[in-house]
């Protein structure tokens, strides 16, 4: 299956609401630098600075709606990892399995895939980009710091229909950690957007995931 991404747009841009669903054409934004640990860990960081996801006007929320997904998104795309934000319709996969070629067109080949589709959309899907399942909050910590990868919490709704949540896990530093007990993960390193938007937190909202909102949630990680 190759992925679902819309064209970059000039209108999507952090100081500005509008084709959030687009990737961002801005070249003071950092990839990740993929060289080694170092340089990944080195340049996740300065990623979550320039998104700045506390302030920039692309996150923040709307009497509608908030924008986890397009925060991970972002997350993920500058660190040249794919995590959906639209996904193909039923009727473009079927073209896709027989070979077809498919573009991406919006609200016609490809549809926006929220965090509670998004949650589903790993176990049946993220394998093929390269997610792999992690079942322990202290090994995804471990290696998104050790190795400078990328992990996602993504939790799903209880009643369909509302949205679910999805959030990086991020690379601790000298200063900023994870919570643990005992030397074991209870609250890791998170950057989010939501109804309140953290560049860094990790016991502000504490174990968010098990809240009664959530039917489930997964642990899912890249290199």
């Amino acid at each position: 299956m190759k992925p679902a991404i819309l064209n970059s747009s000039p209108n999507s841009n952090l100081d500005s609401y509008d084709d959030k669903f687009h990737p961002m054409e801005d070249e003071t934004i950092p990839y990740r630098n993929l060289k080694s640990p170092e340089s990944k860990r080195r340049s996740l960081h300065k990623l979550i600075r320039k998104l700045d996801v506390k302030h920039s006007l692309r996150y923040q929320r709307t009497p509608e709606d908030t924008y986890c997904n397009v925060y991970s998104f972002d997350y993920c795309y500058f660190a040249k990892v794919y995590l959906p934000t639209v996904w193909w319709t039923d009727e473009s996969i079927a073209k896709l399995q027989k070979g077809e070629d498919v573009q991406a067109e919006f609200d016609k080949t490809v549809m926006p895939i929220y965090s509670s589709a998004i949650h589903d959309w790993f176990g049946k899907w993220g394998s093929e980009f390269g997610w792999k399942k992690i079942d322990s909050l202290t090994e995804i910590q471990r290696r998104v710091t050790d190795e400078g990868g990328i992990g996602i919490i993504c939790a799903k709704r209880k009643t369909v229909g509302l949205s679910g949540h999805i959030v990086p896990i991020v690379p601790e530093t000298e200063k900023k950690k994870a919570f643990r007990e005992n030397g074991e993960v209870i609250f890791p390193l998170q950057s989010q957007a939501g109804k309140l938007n953290y560049n860094y937190f990790a016991r502000k909202r504490r174990d968010w995931w098990n809240h009664a909102r959530y039917s489930s949630f997964v642990l899912y990680y890249h290199v």
